[in-house]
């Protein structure tokens, strides 16, 4: 018997009641979240663990996600940041990189992620 497995997503989130929302909300959508609340944790995963795709808050207490999307990149594991300053915080290398506006819905997010996921 073949098993499917759940695609992967990786949510770097420092906020703790976001990071556990949105775990539970792509928990329910079908996905096996990877939660990463610091850089360095994010940064780990994101270069060892099997992501299919990933959400990074630009903001991770006083650093910010980028090294992470450096990781992903490298590895071409599609994600987008999530920022409450909009794409002006987000440096130009990622200009390719979709950008949910904070506060998002979980619609807008759902959508995001497959449209993400089809470009495979």
């Amino acid at each position: 018997m073949t098993t499917i497995s759940k695609p992967s997503v990786l949510v770097a989130e420092d906020e703790p009641l976001v990071a556990m929302l949105l775990e539970d909300l792509l928990d329910a959508a079908g996905y096996r979240v990877l939660i990463a609340e610091r850089l360095d944790d994010g940064l780990l995963m994101a270069k060892s663990e099997t992501v299919d795709v990933a959400i990074l808050d630009v903001t991770l207490g006083r650093e910010d996600s980028f090294p992470i999307a450096d990781a992903l990149l490298s590895r071409n594991i599609p994600f987008l940041f999530a920022s409450g300053h909009g794409r002006e915080s987000i440096p130009k290398r990622f200009d390719g990189a979709e950008v949910l506006q904070k506060p998002y819905d979980m619609k807008g997010v759902q959508f995001t992620l497959d449209k993400l996921m089809a470009k495979d």
